[in-house]
């Protein structure tokens, strides 16, 4: 009955598209669940805008953009995720193809073939799928690839320039997370944020834009105070540090890593993480590394997974590509 009350209650003073995101918590009282973060109708924006910027581009005289894709063996998530990249290519006017080696490919050949796309002037960008197979050196590879190519950002010209806030190619899950967070509006100058997570590709280059000073030459920084938890941080500490955060960026691949109690009310939560599990009644589904159903009580914003930071990284991956298409021209 106490229920239904405030439900009536809440009915009054809130409009319908608020009340389908109120519910009642323990006590009784109505709350506003947070607001969810649409990674995927995000996406499909800026690839709409940048459709009509390839269309223009090469209606001025200019080719279509190119991008090669390369894998490496047959790891169905690998194969995957390139169908995705090509097919979103493809969608907005880039001229794509991927690259398909067999798993006994040697690194030296593997380096060989990124050479030749290298030189070829009809190519550019060049995107190596990762994971690679035990045999093959990645940071060697990744490195191969020349730094005006490598629409990963992964080279170490790159991870270098992105450190010292020049202008260059950054990765693109991470360059997600920051168009995610301007596009939403959430503010970051002088707030406290968390990125759990230190891979180099993914957390190393989040930390490095929130914290940055917007004011320099890669206009990418965030201006935010930044912690980096990692696998060695007690979780008693993880905890005290999320919940004086404003924002927290997580990407660990721990399913239910981040739960409601370690959020403050209303902060921003970007689940970067993803992973496959199997469910109580033996079906599989994609998680992230928040607790998704209790966090979206206390959060004031938080993206879904699915549907959050993964379509926006293809989305940012082709953002990359016309980008080095621009700079080859210019060159």
């Amino acid at each position: 009955m106490r229920h239904r009350i405030w439900l009536r209650t809440v009915s009054t003073v809130l409009n319908p598209k608020m009340r389908s995101h109120t519910y009642i918590d323990t006590l009784g009282s109505a709350r506003i669940m947070a607001r969810v973060l649409d990674g995927k109708a995000l996406a499909k924006e800026i690839k709409a805008e940048l459709k009509i910027k390839i269309h223009n581009w090469v209606s001025s005289g200019q080719r279509a953009p190119s991008l090669r894709c390369i894998i490496v063996g047959e790891d169905p998530a690998s194969h995957t995720y390139v169908k995705n990249k090509i097919a979103a290519a493809i969608e907005i006017g880039i001229e794509a193809q991927t690259l398909k080696y067999d798993e006994n490919l040697t690194e030296e050949a593997l380096i060989t073939a990124i050479e030749l796309l290298n030189e070829d002037t009809t190519v550019d960008g060049i995107l190596v799928q990762l994971p690679l197979p035990n045999n093959i050196d990645e940071r060697r590879v990744c490195n191969a690839v020349a730094p005006e190519k490598d629409v990963d950002g992964f080279h170490i010209t790159n991870v270098g320039q992105l450190c010292l806030d020049m202008p260059t190619i950054v990765p693109a899950t991470a360059l997600a997370v920051i168009e995610m967070l301007k596009r939403f509006k959430i503010e970051t100058f002088g707030r406290n944020a968390v990125v759990v997570g230190r891979s180099k590709n993914v957390g190393l280059p989040i930390a490095m834009m929130l914290h940055s000073d917007k004011n320099h030459d890669s206009g990418l920084g965030m201006d935010a105070t930044v912690t980096v938890c990692h696998r060695y941080t007690p979780p008693e500490l993880l905890q005290q540090h999320c919940r004086n955060a404003d924002i927290i960026v997580t990407a660990t691949g721990v399913p239910n890593l981040i739960k409601a109690d370690m959020i403050k009310p209303g902060a921003t939560v970007i689940d970067v993480g993803i992973t496959r599990i199997t469910d109580e009644q033996g079906k599989t589904k994609l998680v992230g590394d928040v607790d998704y159903d209790e966090v979206v009580k206390v959060a004031g914003a938080v993206t879904p997974v699915p549907g959050g930071v993964g379509p926006m990284t293809v989305a940012m991956l082709m953002h990359n590509t016309f980008q080095a298409a621009q700079k080859i021209w210019q060159q």
